[in-house]
């Protein structure tokens, strides 16, 4: 993780105002809009109290460097970082990890073909590196940690999984990344085809972030839990 101070100067004392509410706040380690709103419907199922801030509501600016080598590695990373503000600290890695390719792109999904986020260029070496290969069974995987702020170096984890089949093409116009390639046989789709109730039905960070929130609805005294 890059050293330095992430909070903004003149940042009040978060973990002060978490004590004095009656609410349960999560920071999530991003300044994705649909991620945030994505966590916020996901634990709201468990816990209807809650409020989802993101890494700029704290305070909390500059890029978090995601080293580790493996994707538990890059969620304690972010997770740490946001457990900074004083609240809870929640972060997410996913990627996708083909068998006939030892695992790979796995942590380096979003970069594989070298450029960070280049979707059709990710997609294009992935069906290259797999031309020859009779094995095309894949699965996304998402891991997320979760680090309370009195310990921000141990980390809670939650992993979920989805499996399918690399596809030669390329089928749907939603989600993104390896989405228009990864085929979900139960649903005889790829997750570029899913309408987004399906998806967040059976995704692997659905799936990851339920786990969750049935966590922290046991870590809360809530009758509605």
């Amino acid at each position: 993780m890059r050293s330095g101070n992430f909070l903004k100067k003149g940042s009040p004392n978060l973990s002060k105002t978490l004590n004095r509410e009656n609410k349960m706040k999560i920071v999530l380690a991003s300044r994705n809009a649909k991620k945030i709103k994505e966590l916020r419907e996901l634990l709201s199922e468990n816990i209807p109290d809650i409020e989802i801030l993101s890494l700029d509501d704290v305070g909390i600016y500059g890029e978090i460097e995601e080293n580790g080598e493996t994707f538990e590695d890059n969620a304690l990373i972010k997770a740490s970082v946001a457990a900074k503000s004083g609240y809870i600290g929640v972060g997410d890695d996913s990627g996708l990890s083909v068998n006939a390719l030892d695992g790979a792109p796995g942590v380096y999904s979003a970069r594989y073909a070298g450029d960070h986020g280049n979707d059709a260029a990710n997609n294009a070496f992935l069906l290259k590196n797999l031309a020859d290969k009779s094995d095309k069974s894949a699965k996304f995987v998402s891991v997320v940690a979760c680090v309370f702020p009195e310990d921000t170096q141990k980390g809670y984890f939650f992993r979920g999984e989805t499996e399918g089949v690399i596809i030669d093409e390329y089928r749907g116009d939603g989600g993104f990344g390896y989405d228009p390639i990864f085929y979900y046989e139960p649903m005889n789709k790829t997750f570029a085809e899913l309408s987004a109730e399906e998806k967040n039905s059976i995704s692997h960070r659905g799936k990851a972030m339920r786990l969750l929130s049935e966590f922290l609805c046991k870590r809360i005294k809530d009758k509605t839990c």
